[in-house]
């Protein structure tokens, strides 16, 4: 694994639970310590964030999970990134994630099953939105799956599609995204076994497969990705327990080691990290074991620049973790730890 390199995190915490808003740390590259050196408290509930460029350099984004959903941009070239206009409404309820593509800012909107285009000036603004996406369907869980939940939004590794995971309907969508119009089309749906309730899915480095972890049911199921077709198909699930068990646990955060020979999992519940094997095709994975995480109710779990290092944001204890991962094993052991009251995502930039 790589060497890592000077940098800053950007810890999104929840404002509504006492958290202090987005708080900026240095990153020591040797040892993985985080030092809290400013905060910004212009957004509620920043719980997810995502760094892209503009003209002037990096732009720090941040979602507002409220029912008025929103979407806020910072200036991230100065030590304490400084609001770039008012916050902007996603045309969505509870925005939960957020990402970068063709241009454009898409915000996965939870309450209202949603997916909101904003498109970013040269200067990396987001405007209003260009295009909302509503999903239908439900799912046989009798609250969590009454109605859609769009909990995820990534590009593929081409970035020529866009993913959509769904909790509330047991699915992950593929759609384009029209880069002159900003409109996003539906593509085709991948379903998931009825009560899985996928909450995140993480590429393979190859780009042929990605690993769709389940919220409701703790499971990781194995797709293969054509990129070419715009097709993903499951192939294969491993829970991440032993057979048999009746754990209450609430998986959060898959990553995949960028050699493509780990699979982590935090796990809400356990307060754990699952360390699973992935096999030289990327398709075979298997459960190896789970260590504590360092803190309770990991809600997000982010590999470092270095790929050295795993940080999970823990919201219930109130504290960002950093765990060193065994280059031989895979296997991380906490190392050390930030207190942020009700932690809820972790970006580097």
């Amino acid at each position: 694994m790589a060497g890592g390199a000077a940098g800053r995190a950007f810890i999104g915490s929840f404002t509504s639970a006492g958290g202090p808003g987005i708080v900026v740390a240095d990153l020591d590259p040797s040892t993985g310590a985080l030092t809290w050196t400013g905060v910004v408290k212009t957004v509620a509930d920043p719980s997810y964030l995502a760094v892209g460029h503009g003209e002037a350099g990096p732009v720090l984004y941040a979602v507002s999970e409220t029912v008025a959903g929103a979407v806020a941009a910072y200036d991230a070239t100065e030590a304490v990134p400084r609001p770039l206009g008012q916050p902007v409404p996603v045309g969505g309820d509870e925005p939960t994630h957020l990402t970068l593509a063709q241009g454009h800012l898409l915000t996965a909107n939870y309450g209202s099953g949603s997916v909101s285009v904003l498109p970013l000036t040269a200067e990396g603004l987001p405007q209003r939105p260009s295009s909302v996406l509503h999903h239908e369907g439900s799912g046989p869980h009798p609250e969590r799956q009454r109605s859609p939940h769009a909990h995820q939004v990534v590009p593929d590794p081409t970035g020529r599609w866009v993913l959509v995971v769904d909790l509330g309907t047991d699915s992950v969508r593929v759609c384009s995204l029209d880069e002159r119009t900003g409109e996003l089309r539906p593509h085709g749906t991948t379903a998931l076994p009825p009560g899985t309730g996928p909450r995140h899915l993480a590429f393979h480095p190859s780009g042929d497969h990605a690993y769709v972890l389940g919220e409701l049911r703790p499971t990781v199921t194995v797709c293969r990705w054509d990129a070419a077709a715009g097709v993903l198909g499951a192939v294969g699930e491993t829970p991440l327990f032993p057979d048999g068990s009746d754990i209450p646990a609430q998986p959060s955060a898959p990553v995949v080691a960028s050699d493509g020979r780990y699979l982590w999992a935090a796990v809400r519940g356990t307060d754990t990290v699952a360390v699973l094997a992935l096999d030289a095709s990327g398709e075979g994975a298997e459960l190896v074991t789970a260590v504590p995480c360092g803190g309770r109710r990991p809600r997000d779990l982010v590999l470092d620049p270095s790929g050295r290092r795993l940080y999970a944001a823990n919201e219930r204890s109130g504290e960002v973790t950093w765990l060193d991962v065994d280059p031989a094993t895979g296997v991380p052991r906490p190392a050390g730890s930030l207190p942020v009251h009700a932690a809820g995502s972790v970006a580097f930039g």
